[in-house]
């Protein structure tokens, strides 16, 4: 009889936030490729406020910011729900805030936005333990993934 190797239990939240297998073939790639685009286009519409551009020449880029995004933020809450609740996703969620709060206040836009790259950089690189951390429940939630 094969040792089967031993994992840690994960601890999971209540009912909806719970994930089971894995509902995207290919979410790797997916991901990767979504990020990219999306940091493409949010790069064009950071940029055309730095440079000053003017707010409707800049509806495309802020159309593939959106869409991108929207479809990452659906791609990680399909796998893991708890990803709502997690550091990771309400880093996300405030994301969205000050760039729809840029749009409103384009005076505003290149500070907001600037804070927006920064809470993006600092959610996606901080341990584990802090990325993971449910803020409904007080602890780390729900699968951790690696790479």
């Amino acid at each position: 009889m094969a040792e089967e190797e031993s994992q840690p239990p994960t601890q999971k939240g209540p009912g909806w936030l719970e994930s089971g297998p894995n509902p995207i073939p290919n979410v790797r790639l997916w991901r990767t490729l979504l990020r990219t685009a999306h940091l493409i286009a949010f790069g064009a519409f950071y940029g055309g406020h730095v440079h000053g551009i003017p707010v409707e020449r800049l509806a495309p880029a802020l159309a593939a910011t959106v869409g991108t995004g929207t479809a990452l933020m659906v791609l990680e809450a399909v796998r893991a729900p708890i990803w709502l609740v997690q550091v990771r996703g309400v880093a996300t969620l405030l994301k969205i805030g000050l760039v729809v709060l840029a749009q409103a206040r384009p005076v505003l836009a290149v500070p907001l936005l600037t804070l927006t790259i920064a809470i993006g950089a600092v959610s996606s690189h901080m341990p584990g333990r802090w990325r993971y951390h449910s803020l409904l429940h007080g602890r780390v939630v729900g699968p951790r993934e690696k790479g």
